[in-house]
């Protein structure tokens, strides 16, 4: 019975998570403050490569594919840099989400009050973090390529004139 408990737990409190995400305005969260922001030791997302994230980041559920309310986590060719400036505010909305799943997962121990509540509360959280990983690992190559097209959009507008 508690196994099934935390199971629904676990559901209701994704599927709440999603529509949360999607309902927080865009306009709160900024790429240059905590806890989005790259630090120092994160040394603009390299330190991932040492995960080897290039690997296993495209293996795990990507929610985008799956519901489509969800703005799609891919560039296109003739991207600009409002697009991606759209994405990079996903990904921290996509990573306060998952910040927040781990605190719920607290709610587990809740349900079990023994070893068995905390070691599972530890997996659901354990199973968060990858999520929020290629957030911070994505957000560094999009502000560089955001950059990049606010260069080139401005020289295209200098050459139209």
């Amino acid at each position: 019975m508690k196994l099934l408990m935390s199971i629904v737990y676990v559901a209701v409190i994704g599927i709440l998570a999603h529509y949360v995400g999607e309902s927080l305005p865009r306009c709160i969260f900024s790429e240059c403050k905590f806890p989005y922001r790259t630090y120092k030791w994160e040394q603009d997302g390299k330190i991932y490569n040492r995960l080897k994230i290039k690997k296993w980041k495209n293996h795990l559920p990507d929610m985008s594919k799956v519901m489509r309310d969800m703005l799609p986590k891919r560039i296109s060719f003739d991207a600009t840099s409002a697009n991606v400036d759209t994405l990079i505010k996903e990904t921290c909305v996509a990573e306060c989400v998952h910040y927040w799943l781990c605190v719920f997962s607290m709610g587990i121990y809740l349900i079990w009050k023994t070893y068995v509540g905390v070691i599972l509360s530890l997996v659901f959280v354990f199973c968060n973090i990858p999520f929020i990983m290629i957030q911070r690992y994505n957000r560094p190559h999009l502000i560089k390529l955001r950059d990049k097209l606010i260069k080139r959009e401005e020289r295209e507008k200098i050459c139209a004139c």
